[in-house]
């Protein structure tokens, strides 16, 4: 009885280690990642510039682009992008550009963003509620088949979309990549306000 006893102390012991040493490992994978771009004290151009390439390796998806906006003159532009290869389409803008009017009507994601709703995970463009995503849009202006649409969001307004993305296949976006893009979207949300509150103004004379 008592080496029973013993048995399931040592058993129920090894799986609290094992836990412990499993949350250890995932509080980890973060700092190891991202987490120094994201802390180094660096402008907002150096934190997106490195920041892409390394997400994109996290979540091992195809393409990454960065969409920020002035939420007062409605006015965005693409400057930063990440492709696995070649073969995925590249997307940037040089100058910012006024949002067309009906954008929030085409795109159901964009309107979601506009109203600040949290990030969307669309797993399939092919079978999604066509009320949270317009296929015929998406393939239109995108072509991707799995996304992220992450909202860069400050004092109840838009400042920016990140958008990791899948081209020839449907995607299940894990817990993990759900967390990742929660503590990326919280630290680069005040980056992005800088940065548009810095540039904006100059670029769109």
């Amino acid at each position: 009885m008592r080496k029973r006893t013993e048995e399931k102390r040592r058993s129920s012991l090894k799986l609290v280690d094992e836990l412990q040493k499993l949350k250890l490992m995932t509080e980890q994978i973060l700092p190891q990642v991202l987490d120094k771009i994201l802390s180094d004290t660096k402008t907002p151009d150096d934190v997106f510039s490195a920041l892409l390439p390394a997400l994109g390796e996290v979540l091992n998806c195809d393409r990454v682009f960065l969409y920020l906006r002035n939420p007062e003159t409605q006015r965005g532009r693409v400057p930063y992008c990440w492709r696995r290869n070649s073969n995925f389409p590249e997307i940037g803008d040089a100058v910012w550009k006024k949002e067309p009017e009906s954008l929030g009507e085409e795109d159901p994601l964009f309107a979601a963003a506009l109203r600040t709703e949290p990030s969307i995970f669309v797993e399939d463009v092919e079978t999604a509620n066509p009320e949270v995503v317009n296929k015929n849009f998406e393939a239109k202006e995108f072509g991707h088949r799995a996304l992220i649409h992450a909202h860069l969001c400050a004092d109840g307004l838009l400042w920016g979309v990140l958008q990791p993305c899948m081209f020839d296949r449907p995607r299940v976006w894990t817990d993990f990549d759900r967390q990742v893009i929660a503590a990326v979207t919280e630290k680069i949300s005040p980056l992005a306000v800088a940065y548009v509150t810095a540039s904006a103004s100059k670029d769109e004379r």
